[in-house]
């Protein structure tokens, strides 16, 4: 484990974007601020660029995820794009195995392949995608090491390969919210990457049993991990809470369970949220920094400090693109500081 001293100037910057469709507008209209954005961070230096598969979310547009990964590949052209991630019990492994296969020859050595076990939506969404969710917990790891040969070495003596696919070795990341992948990730010598931007209460065990147990592999020789946390920067403290006010309201649907597009920014939620709803979303949030560029960089410091993590991946619930994308340059803005 590093020495306590890693500073914002010494990681990597990325950006998770959840395609969000927004009150009174299409999922078109997310796809082409999308792409505007990965084009700006893009120039401000960012490493990559992820989107999650989720489906039958009336404010999330990245359903057809390997199909916006070529669509902001293709507008770029520097930056890493992947998935964060790909649901991997909604396919089959050989299905996943072409899809990135066929990314990465479009654009070679600029495609991620970040994996999760969740089904990224509701039961019996799951189970429309899936046809049946007989399965067990078990399966993920086969499933895991299955996509690994497929987009291994070519095997001559092979009766199914992946074409394209086979021997272009796509960088593979597991993804989790608990322990369990961290300690798949390890015991395969992959990179991890954890979601503390909604589930922080698991993030320091799992980065522990990551480490701890990590096993180097040909894909891998020391742990590398991300930490996703929300940011919403902008000039002011004040004007950067109010912009937050859209992340409280995505949050409190999550747990309510209602679906809605995502909505603009209000001046308080005293009227929007119960205490115990407060309470909830703060609890989800943790590992949120909001506030003027001073606010944002002392918070995003400690938590360096506190994670030793590698890179930080940024996720910016905004409900203006250009508010959105001066949060963007702000955090880029603080890195160099």
């Amino acid at each position: 484990m590093s020495s306590n001293t890693k500073k914002l100037s010494e990681i990597e910057l990325s950006v998770l974007d959840l395609v969000p469709i927004l009150a009174g507008k299409t999922a078109a209209d997310s796809f082409k601020t999308s792409l505007d954005l990965a084009r700006h961070v893009e120039e401000w230096g960012y490493k990559r660029y992820w989107m999650a598969e989720h489906h039958n979310m009336p404010g999330i547009a990245s359903s057809a995820t390997v199909v916006l990964i070529g669509h902001i590949a293709g507008g770029t052209k520097t930056i890493r794009v992947g998935s964060g991630g790909i649901m991997l019990p909604n396919h089959a492994p050989l299905v996943v195995a072409e899809q990135f296969g066929t990314l990465e020859s479009l654009y070679p050595g600029r495609i991620d392949l970040g994996l999760g076990r969740a089904p990224g939506t509701d039961g019996l969404t799951a189970m429309a995608l899936r046809r049946d969710l007989q399965g067990s917990v078990d399966d993920f790891p086969k499933n895991v090491q299955e996509l690994q040969y497929y987009l291994g070495p070519a095997d001559p003596k092979a009766k199914v390969r992946a074409i394209p696919g086979q021997g272009l070795e796509v960088p593979m990341w597991l993804l989790g919210s608990s322990t369990y992948s961290a300690q798949l990730a390890a015991m395969l010598g992959l990179p991890f990457a954890f979601a503390s931007h909604f589930a922080p209460a698991a993030l320091h065990a799992a980065l522990k049993i990551y480490r701890d147990t990590f096993q180097p592999s040909e894909h891998l020789k020391e742990p590398y991990a991300i930490a996703c946390v929300n940011a919403v920067a902008a000039a002011t403290d004040a004007e950067a809470e109010k912009l937050a006010t859209t992340l409280y309201q995505a949050f409190l649907n999550v747990i309510r369970g209602t679906a809605n597009p995502q909505q603009p920014p209000v001046d308080s939620m005293d009227d929007l949220w119960s205490s115990a709803e407060k309470y909830a979303v703060q609890q989800m949030l943790r590992y949120t920094f909001i506030g003027s560029p001073v606010t944002v960089k002392n918070e995003i410091e400690a938590f360096l400090e506190e994670t030793q993590v590698d890179e930080v991946m940024f996720a910016s619930h905004i409900y203006d693109h250009q508010a959105r994308l001066r949060s963007y340059e702000i955090l880029a803005e603080l890195k160099k500081s």
